[in-house]
């Protein structure tokens, strides 16, 4: 799983991270968080303010 993998990245956060809301995740908490994730294998260099955003929302789309 990559940065690109937004659903995928969002599924396992929201197992990993039940009762956070989304919304107010900073992006530094939220790029270290997927890196952590057991089935992430991408550069976490490769990272960027977009694609930290594209998985915030869809997370917030998935919470609600």
């Amino acid at each position: 799983m990559g940065w690109t993998d937004t659903l995928e990245v969002v599924l396992d956060l929201d197992e990993a991270h039940p009762d956070v809301d989304p919304q107010y995740v900073r992006f530094t908490d939220l790029h270290r968080w997927v890196t952590e994730l057991e089935r992430f294998e991408d550069d976490p260099e490769r990272s960027n303010e977009k694609i930290l955003e594209a998985i915030q929302m869809t997370w917030i789309e998935e919470k609600d």
